[in-house]
């Protein structure tokens, strides 16, 4: 018993150090491609992007492969990965793959001149009671996050710090190759 709950109390802490500070070592957080046959059907997921330029839906993606990034203005890694998620989605957005940001716990006029300084491509949910993160297993305090969902619309892969090209890119490509 005390072995399962140091082992409670290590996990507990890495995951403190990794919230928002990049730090943690990329595969101790779940930082892999999960096999096909045990992946999840990604919950539902709708939001409009903040920019008004329309609504995002996940369901409406099948087929494509979706990389799903969690972020907050208050979030240094989260500006320090932007233009890393900006190299995977141009070397690979004519192969099918779909970008979309969530912005979670945060003020719409941060949330809003972040992207202003960043200039994702990309369109972003605006998600204050980081309702959507939940759903998706992603508290709050664990950002930045990323998943990747595959064209089934399953999650294959959980990120939760920051990620570069060199790590994401060859996950994306290899779920492109998935018939």
């Amino acid at each position: 018993m005390r072995r399962l709950l140091a082992a409670v109390a290590v996990t507990a802490t890495l995951l403190a150090l990794a919230a928002c500070t990049g730090s943690a070592p990329k595969n101790a957080l779940g930082s892999r491609k999960i096999a096909a046959a045990d992946r999840v059907a990604a919950p539902a997921m709708r939001g409009e992007f903040m920019d008004g330029s329309g609504q995002f839906d996940l369901s409406q993606h099948k087929g494509e492969v979706v990389v799903v990034n969690f972020w907050a203005s208050y979030c240094p890694p989260c500006r320090t990965e932007a233009p890393e998620l900006e190299k995977v989605l141009a070397a690979t957005k004519d192969r099918g793959v779909t970008f979309v940001g969530v912005n979670v716990r945060d003020q719409r006029s941060q949330a809003d001149a972040y992207l202003a300084d960043v200039k994702p491509t990309y369109g972003s949910i605006f998600d204050p009671s980081a309702s959507l993160a939940l759903d998706f297993s992603v508290p709050p305090n664990s950002i930045p996050a990323t998943l990747v969902i595959d064209k089934a619309g399953r999650i294959a892969t959980v990120m939760r710090s920051s990620v570069d090209q060199k790590l994401l890119e060859p996950i994306v490509r290899d779920l492109l190759a998935e018939s």
